[in-house]
């Protein structure tokens, strides 16, 4: 899933890198990933790509590394079990990997 998405965001003309926080809770320094850092000029966005999320532990893994980044550019999960898109408390777009590839979803 994570190549159909890089390969999209490349169709579309836009650079993509792969982005790293880190965690500093508890005194520990744990590098955390996000999948995808998409930017578009002076526009930037963070993706990360689930195919599901069915466990708490799944669900709180992905949003972490969104949340560590703590500025104010749009965050996205992808995901396949979701039927429609929607954002959550914390601000982050969850969105059908469908409806991004068939350009139903605004990135920017």
């Amino acid at each position: 899933m994570e190549n159909i998405i890089y390969n999209e965001l490349l169709r579309r003309g836009y650079s993509v890198d792969v982005g790293v926080v880190a965690d500093r809770n508890g005194g520990a320094n744990v590098q955390k990933e996000i999948d995808f850092v998409v930017n578009d000029a002076d526009k930037k966005i963070y993706i990360q790509s689930a195919f599901q999320r069915d466990t708490a532990k799944k669900e709180s893994s992905g949003l972490a590394s969104l949340m560590l980044t703590k500025d104010f550019f749009k965050k996205i999960i992808v995901r396949m079990d979701i039927p429609h898109n929607f954002y959550d408390e914390n601000g982050i777009f969850h969105c059908s990997l469908i409806d991004l590839l068939l350009g139903r979803v605004e990135l920017f």
